[in-house]
């Protein structure tokens, strides 16, 4: 709908107006849309992907006395 002079709806008679591929408001408006959407579930993949690897904590090494510090041997 596109009103005139005096703010009265004007039906269009072309329906191309309507039309995504011609419509630079329409098009514009879905695209920023969809690019933040993407942004979104991009951000919130990598959060996810980082929280399924992180670090687990400091594992239980066995480390031979002769290689300590202070080596004790037998």
């Amino acid at each position: 709908m596109i009103m005139d002079q005096h703010d009265q709806p004007i039906e269009l008679k072309d329906p191309t107006l309507k039309d995504f591929t011609r419509s630079w408001v329409n098009s514009s408006v879905f695209l920023f849309y969809l690019q933040v959407f993407c942004s979104i579930a991009l951000f919130i993949g990598m959060c996810y992907g980082l929280w399924e690897h992180r670090y687990k904590g400091k594992p239980e090494v066995n480390v031979p006395t002769n290689t300590l510090y202070t080596p004790q041997y037998k």
